[in-house]
């Protein structure tokens, strides 16, 4: 979930880099939004959202109640939850949401839409019935396996904290594993504030974190078990370690533990509370992008596109804005039957770019090509932009095109600022004989992100794209 309350101190420490943040608003053309009207005098904060087959939409709001949406009408499914961060609708109809203490399953079983069977399905971490000890998910791989992720605490006065969040044990800061036959196992740790896990469509499990102690910004993991994603409190539940011996770790020793991220997310210019993966699965319902994942964030109210690349055998790619101005903290997105993407909203507690404080919103695609950045590939020499459309051969120069490249420093800290910040020069740009692809030649440095733009590009018809920057997380060079 989003930082909560050291939302304010993450803000304050970050104050000067708010100029970054981009004040227009951009959107492709082709792409608008829509907004669903809630139920009356309901504080519909969405903290999950799914839909099945038909195109009915179900929703988890932060008060504990599960609503669908269909025709135009809402009715409440389920209530009573504590405080649920997450649903899936599951394939034989029933709904599985992560509330706080567990994952329930949710049964509508005599067909009168509302749910009458709750059953427990999973729940052997601790809670400790602190506010921040969110239970995130879940996500369901090919094999029927379900995943969660349990957030850390903050401002437990029994928790282990080397830093702004702690555990006082009981598999917080783990992601776990659920199998069909509800057998509960930790999968992974060292995560801090989980908020967004889903699953691509091969099976792979993928979440982001929030930007924070130990997280210098926010970033989205492939999750792969037995790994360690950075923040050292949830060690104290490994054997073999102990809290002692974890406060006594050298920060070479953790960083060398740690898994890379696949993206690193910069914070305020994409990102400051990402919410869930969700891929465009809808065979171009949704226009050029089918195939990529879409994550909205809380604090930004915005959407962003990663554009995954796999480099040696292992996943890195680039993060790039899609759409800004939404109405409230976007932090569960669904993409339904017809290609829509539906948006969960909650600004509650933590504050948003967008003015309200809860809501339900979608982007609907109208059929017209959009000129934006399609995607990015990593090259022997630097890399292939490929563009929706035709570019203008023109524009294809030199000085349509800056970069920039930096990484970021490891710590307890809350967040690091970009760190070795150094302008890259860019020797050479060859349009390619499709008319929308560009390799540009510029140095080449592991471990860091590359930052291009390319203001200066028009496609045929002489429009400019709405976002001309990419963050490209160059964990590893080709070996091609």
């Amino acid at each position: 979930m989003p930082l909560a309350l050291t939302l304010v101190a993450t803000l304050a420490v970050f104050s000067a880099n708010a100029d970054q943040a981009p004040k227009h608003q951009y959107k492709p053309d082709g792409y608008h939004i829509e907004t669903i009207t809630t139920p009356k005098d309901v504080q519909f904060h969405i903290t999950g959202l799914d839909s099945d087959k038909n195109g009915t939409i179900y929703v988890a709001t932060r008060l504990g109640e599960v609503w669908t949406y269909k025709n135009e009408t809402w009715k409440q499914f389920a209530r009573g939850l504590h405080e649920p961060t997450g649903l899936l609708v599951d394939d034989d109809g029933s709904i599985v949401v992560a509330q706080k203490p567990e994952l329930t399953r949710i049964t509508d079983t005599d067909n009168d839409g509302v749910a009458d069977s709750y059953q427990f399905f999973a729940g052997e971490w601790d809670f400790h019935d602190n506010y921040h000890e969110y239970n995130f998910g879940p996500a369901k791989d090919l094999d029927g396996n379900y995943y969660g992720t349990l957030n850390l605490s903050h401002n437990n006065p029994d928790a282990f904290t080397l830093g702004a969040m702690g555990s006082a044990g009981g598999h917080r800061g783990f992601a776990y594993q659920v199998s069909p036959q509800g057998e509960y196992s930790p999968y992974a740790w060292g995560l801090r504030s989980p908020a967004g896990i889903g699953a691509s469509p091969q099976g792979e499990v993928f979440f982001t974190d929030n930007q924070g102690d130990w997280v210098p910004t926010s970033k989205m993991h492939l999750l792969r078990k037995g790994k360690f994603y950075g923040h050292p409190v949830s060690l104290i539940d490994i054997e073999g370690f102990s809290r002692d011996s974890v406060a006594k770790m050298s920060l070479e020793e953790l960083a060398a533990m740690s898994e890379k991220p696949v993206v690193w997310i910069p914070h305020i210019e994409v990102s400051n509370s990402p919410g869930n993966p969700e891929w465009d699965q809808s065979q171009g319902k949704f226009g050029p992008f089918a195939g990529q994942i879409f994550i909205g964030d809380q604090t930004q109210s915005n959407v962003f596109r990663v554009l995954l690349d796999k480099v040696n055998g292992q996943y890195q790619g680039a993060v790039i804005n899609f759409m800004n101005k939404f109405q409230s903290g976007n932090i569960r997105a669904e993409f339904d039957s017809q290609g829509q993407l539906w948006i969960g909203q909650t600004a509650g507690g933590w504050g948003a770019v967008g003015g309200k404080p809860f809501g339900l919103q979608k982007v609907v695609w109208d059929g017209t090509n959009p000129f934006e950045l399609l995607d990015i590939k990593l090259n022997a020499q630097g890399f292939t932009l490929t563009f929706t459309d035709k570019l203008d051969k023109g524009s294809v120069t030199l000085a349509s095109f800056t970069a920039q490249h930096w990484n970021y420093h490891y710590s307890s800290n809350y967040g690091s600022p970009k760190k070795n910040l150094e302008s890259l020069n860019i020797s050479k740009v060859t349009l390619a004989d499709d008319g929308k692809s560009i390799d540009v030649l510029l140095p080449l440095a592991a471990d860091r992100v590359v930052q291009i733009d390319f203001t200066g590009l028009r496609d045929t018809k002489g429009r400019q794209v709405s976002v001309d920057k990419v963050y490209y997380t160059l964990n590893q060079l080709s070996e091609k």
